[in-house]
């Protein structure tokens, strides 16, 4: 992202709209601060929670820059998830979902990325949030099946499967196994997937957990990199989902409003599933506020 779409990102993030110049003005220490510092930052989030950070990292730059870098999806997690749920974080890097979850709304999670150097770091994401006791953590990619894939390495939040043609110099053979293999009966009752285009292969491999009635909340990107990249059909995971019981929702966390999208998907990338809208309104609209900066939402 260049500096002046990250300029703007910032400066017309919803939670930086009433103090736009003190957002820019904590960007711009951030990058001073941070490139002085001599090593990784501890940086203090949310209601407690903390999160080990270096320079130039697109997501928790983010967090830091506006309290939550992917706004509306995680406001949804703070408002849905609670201390009897099981979270579900599928694609985690380093853990900014997973501390939402688990570290500030006091979930029980199980979190899964390929990449060892990144799952490094989220493990002392999970260490320094004293969360290893809550928090099943898996050096292992989610697919249809059990064997082997190759990753890229050195890409940060953009890892991804290499698929048939791509060439890349710093690559790292993975394990892989399907999600209901791997939860054996465990019942989340919200996932994420951040997989970079492989979606269809994880829906594949947690048919039994889709099927559970305790799931209420799938959060999934879905930006149109699984049809370029793999050839999989964004059309037919919405259809897939419906199968499932699930239908799309935008999600307004000032007003804790959901916003039905009839099973379309929206113009932002992430997708939220929902499978009952009463329950999960109810849900949400009782959610104790979080305070995130400035603002109590």
């Amino acid at each position: 992202m260049s500096l002046f779409h990250t300029l703007k990102f910032v400066a017309n993030h919803p939670l930086n709209r009433e103090r736009r110049i003190g957002s820019l003005i904590g960007f711009v220490k951030w990058q001073i601060g941070s490139r002085l510092a001599p090593g990784p930052i501890v940086y203090s989030w949310i209601e407690g929670s903390r999160f080990i950070v270096t320079p130039g990292e697109t997501g928790l730059t983010g967090d830091i820059y506006c309290g939550l870098h992917e706004f509306s999806e995680m406001a949804y997690l703070l408002h849905v998830i609670g201390p009897d749920d099981l979270f579900v974080d599928i694609g985690s890097n380093v853990g900014s979902y997973t501390i939402l979850a688990c570290a500030v709304k006091g979930a029980k999670g199980y979190c899964f990325e390929p990449v060892p150097a990144t799952f490094r770091r989220l493990m002392d994401n999970i260490r320094i949030n004293d969360l290893s006791n809550r928090v099943k953590a898996f050096n292992v990619g989610i697919a249809d099946k059990e064997g082997e894939l190759v990753f890229t390495a050195g890409e940060n939040c953009t890892n991804h499967v290499i698929p048939e043609g791509e060439k890349s110099t710093d690559v790292v053979r993975v394990k892989v196994l399907p999600l209901d293999t791997i939860l054996e009966g465990q019942t989340p009752s919200a996932l994420k997937i951040d997989v970079e285009g492989l979606e269809t292969l994880v829906l594949r491999g947690a048919q039994v957990t889709l099927h559970s009635p305790s799931l209420h909340s799938v959060i999934m990107e879905l930006n149109g990199i699984g049809t370029k990249r793999y050839g999989f059909s964004e059309d037919e995971i919405l259809k897939t989902m419906k199968g499932y019981g699930f239908s799309t929702y935008i999600y307004e966390p000032f007003s804790k409003h959901l916003e039905s999208l009839d099973g379309k998907q929206n113009a932002f990338g992430n997708a939220l599933f929902i499978r009952d809208e009463r329950v999960v309104q109810d849900i949400i609209t009782k959610s104790s506020p979080v305070r995130i900066g400035h603002t109590l939402l």
